[in-house]
């Protein structure tokens, strides 16, 4: 695989967590709980990639080394929970600003823990991310915002966790299949979502039929793509090139929600759509120049095996 086909994978696994936000207020609107809901995306998720594995050519994991990836699943699904009670009690273009964050908590993990500092172009970049994240979010002009501590609170630990997520989709079990990594990985989250949210309603057959299609649609995008993807892609490119282009989930998101959910999308937030991609392109200027993503990961693991 080429160099900047690990950028577009990763490019599209933030593609994928676009999708989620229509699905899940069409799942809403269909009156299903956030526990159904949550339940169902990681369940169908978890169940539909490990019948992938099944089907692919087995490979020999250590039970610790699996152990390890099995927790590197956790942030995944505590993304989906920090979430979802952030939208309890904040306006929703408000929970996806503060889940935005993690573009910069995750460049800042990448330079603390990797001692990879960013460069002047990734933090044009990112400053370029935020403010397209308020325009396309659709903050400016909202006459009435109901803000919360509580609200931003959980907000802000989406975003970390988020950011946590990436960071080790990209640097544990590095060697490990992705089709087998990214079932660990589910399964880390569905462990973690069902320690929140006891599945009750699989009790239920008329709440199990009903909710399964909206299960099934929120698990390949939720659960099945985005860690295989990322676990493709990401020990190629590092976390902090990878949150900015895991940005590309907030355009796919207000994209979704004009064609699908016919919401008004008004010039202003178009615009801050053309702000995150162009945002996005300026953090990989310096690849199309012609530097070498896997040389860079090289490097950054020399740097830190040294220290």
């Amino acid at each position: 695989m080429k160099n900047w086909h690990y950028a577009l994978v990763v490019f599209l696994g933030g593609c994928c967590y676009g999708v989620l936000s229509t699905f899940v207020k069409l799942a809403y609107a269909a009156g299903y709980s956030m526990a159904e809901v949550t339940g169902s995306q990681f369940l169908v998720g978890t169940l539909v990639i490990w019948g992938v594995c099944l089907f692919t050519k087995k490979e020999k994991i250590h039970p610790m080394q699996a152990f390890k990836i099995i927790l590197a699943g956790i942030p995944m699904g505590l993304t989906g929970i920090f979430y979802y009670q952030s939208l309890q009690t904040i306006n929703a273009s408000l929970a996806i600003i503060f889940l935005f964050q993690f573009v910069w908590i995750g460049t800042l993990v990448e330079w603390i823990v990797d001692k990879e500092k960013p460069t002047k172009g990734k933090l044009v970049s990112i400053v370029i991310l935020l403010f397209g994240s308020i325009l396309a979010g659709g903050l400016i002009g909202k006459d009435e915002l109901v803000l919360s501590w509580v609200g931003i609170f959980w907000g802000i630990l989406a975003a970390l966790s988020f950011s946590i997520f990436i960071f080790v989709s990209g640097t544990v079990a590095k060697e490990t299949p992705p089709i087998l990594k990214s079932a660990l990985l589910s399964t880390g989250g569905l462990f973690v979502v069902f320690v929140f949210f006891p599945p009750m309603f699989l009790l239920d057959y008329q709440v199990v039929s009903g909710v399964a299609p909206f299960g099934l649609y929120l698990g390949i995008f939720g659960v099945v793509l985005p860690p295989l993807l990322f676990s493709i892609g990401m020990p190629h490119i590092g976390p902090g090139l990878g949150t900015i282009l895991s940005a590309s989930e907030l355009p796919v998101a207000v994209i979704m929600s004009a064609l699908i959910l016919s919401e008004y999308v008004g010039l202003i937030q178009w615009f801050g759509v053309a702000l995150i991609l162009g945002g996005i392109i300026i953090g990989n200027v310096k690849f199309s120049k012609g530097t070498s993503l896997k040389s860079s990961f090289k490097n950054r693991n020399y740097k830190t095996n040294i220290n």
